[in-house]
């Protein structure tokens, strides 16, 4: 009989079940004693990822390899969680003074709060890894089939403008779950959201666990708790968050994000497939709606949760905590740097520690809009500081086009990607800055290497998808466009256009769309409304400047691979 070949899913949850990472340092040592050679392959594809570690692709993508995922060099790339973003200028430092020893200069802050660094070899892991740890700054849980970084608001406790400071729930659910042996084997990775930001900055709608602040009037006065959203997630099957009737007491917050984790954890029937194992797809395609998922975890926390109170759900568009601006503390402001596409420098990261330093107290935040904050600064500084930040490439002010733009790895670096992201949104941002100067309104415009999102353009204004196109006998990066999506009051996924066209057209596309909006728009109506009130078929239209008709965004592959 002939044998039977594991899935993907068999495989890792064997894996598993048979090792708990976080319990073998002692054999990433022995890696690094050995050589790069000696690095087993269930470490470099599955354990290795438990350390916030993965391998690092050779910059041809998904298409250099099988299977849809590319070839990885002898080099890797770490991912080191900052809870809340909170970090300090010492732990600030010390990343980059690691990126500048091992990571060849170079340093991305992510859209969870975290920061990335490229180029290690296996003979730096084990030092990387204890000097983190020694910092408290541990990189477990960063990867793998876990709890990730628990993103929360970077001004909490500073924000003037904020319903609670919710960094203690955040920070004390994050020393609950992430790390815990007890959760090291989730289906599938895992993201939890608390924040108190009247704005939701930490974009709660697209977790697995996204806690918001609510406000409710009882008999002794004004109570500030939670309400509960469930289920977020994008990827390659984009679901926003489902709310629950529930009002989180803030003593309860822990242990509901306890229960929850442990709820996900327990659900077998998500183990069967990796592309649909992530939370969502209990709604997805498991039946079960918000009552039913109240009620098991009602069960679990062995009371009830009291029903929800009416929520203010945020209207902005931007929620990236740029610019200065006051804090609740008299005298100090916070000032938020638009770092584009969120990479930087070992040296421009350091300099940033040292200013947090000189100009307040040594305390910085990070974003999920790839963005980093100084905060505690005396108001009587904050211009200051904002032109040394400016002499060193980061600006506080940049064009709604610097602001907005937020791109994954792409490439350079992933394995999955298909087309490469970073220099790509660089250029595409300098090209518009050009062709519309002083364009006024708020643009979230995210580039995403392939289908699964990291770049979160379901939730832009205007994203765009990698794929590959044929020109002239030759496989070229090529972009799908997506416009119209939001979070917050008006939130929706947005929309396929059924256009799609090389990398190097993409400044055209982009600026006839922006122009017909300019010259379209009604008085007041922001972009979002625009798109709102545009038919596919004319926004499509605009990108090409000319009438065609819509192309799928995955068409059928061939050996594997999706080509167009």
């Amino acid at each position: 009989m002939a044998e039977v070949k594991e899935t993907k899913a068999q495989r890792m949850e064997r894996l598993k079940r048979e090792k708990n990472p976080w319990e073998a340092l002692d054999e990433i040592r022995a890696f690094a004693a050995a050589g790069r050679e000696s690095v087993l392959p269930d470490w470099a594809s599955a354990y290795f990822k438990w350390w916030g570690v993965y391998t690092q692709g050779d910059g041809a993508g998904a298409l250099g390899g099988k299977g849809g995922e590319g070839k990885a060099t002898e080099y890797f790339m770490m991912r080191i969680g900052l809870p809340n973003g909170v970090a300090s200028s010492e732990q600030i430092e010390l990343i980059a003074d690691i990126a500048a020893k091992h990571g060849r200069d170079l340093v991305d802050i992510t859209v969870r709060q975290a920061i990335q660094l490229h180029w290690l070899t296996t003979e730096s892991l084990p030092e990387i890894i204890e000097r983190l740890d020694a910092a408290g700054l541990s990189p477990k849980g960063a990867c793998g089939d876990v709890v990730r970084n628990v993103t929360g608001c970077p001004l909490a406790g500073l924000d003037a403008d904020e319903v609670l400071d919710a960094s203690p729930f955040a920070l004390a659910a994050s020393g609950d779950i992430k790390g815990n042996p007890e959760l090291y084997n989730l289906p599938r990775k895992f993201k939890v959201s608390i924040t108190g930001c009247s704005v939701w900055c930490s974009y709660p709608e697209i977790n697995d666990i996204g806690l918001t602040p609510a406000v409710r009037s009882t008999s002794k006065g004004r109570e500030v708790g939670f309400s509960l959203r469930v289920g977020g997630g994008l990827s390659a099957d984009p679901h926003l968050a489902v709310r629950l009737n529930a009002f989180v007491q803030q003593d309860q917050a822990v242990a509901v994000v306890r229960k929850i984790t442990e709820l996900f954890r327990d659900q077998q029937g998500l183990r069967e497939s990796r592309d649909r194992a992530r939370m969502k797809h209990l709604f997805l395609r498991e039946g079960w709606t918000a009552e039913t998922f109240l009620a098991e975890l009602n069960r679990r926390l062995g009371y009830q949760l009291d029903p929800a109170v009416e929520e203010k759900v945020p209207d902005d568009i931007y929620r990236d905590h740029v610019g200065i601006h006051r804090q609740k503390q008299e005298g100090l402001c916070y000032v938020g740097l638009s770092v584009l596409r969120g990479r930087m420098t070992a040296a421009q990261l350091n300099a940033v520690a040292g200013l947090a330093t000189r100009y307040g107290n040594g305390q910085l935040r990070t974003t999920v809009m790839q963005n980093l904050v100084v905060v505690n600064v005396p108001a009587g500084k904050a211009q200051e500081l904002a032109r040394e930040l400016q002499a060193i490439g980061l600006p506080v002010e940049g064009s709604s086009f610097w602001r907005g733009a937020i791109a994954c790895t792409g490439s350079e670096f992933c394995k999955l990607a298909i087309t490469e992201t970073k220099g790509f949104t660089r250029w595409i941002v300098d090209e518009l800055e050009d062709r519309l100067p002083g364009f006024d309104q708020h643009l979230k415009l995210h580039v995403t290497g392939c289908p699964n999102s990291c770049g979160q353009h379901w939730i832009a204004d205007i994203g765009m998808e990698g794929k590959k196109l044929k020109h002239e006998g030759k496989l070229e990066d090529a972009y799908y466009f997506c416009v119209g999506g939001s979070v917050g009051l008006h939130q929706q996924l947005a929309r396929p256009l059924g256009y799609r066209c090389l990398a190097p057209e993409v400044p055209d596309a982009l600026e006839r769309l922006l122009s017909g909006y300019l010259r379209a728009r009604q008085p007041g109506e922001n972009l979002r409304a625009y798109f709102a009130r545009s038919s596919d078929e004319e926004l499509r239209e605009q990108l090409a400047g000319a009438t065609l008709e819509p192309v799928p965004r995955d068409p059928a592959p061939i050996g594997g691979k999706h080509l167009e």
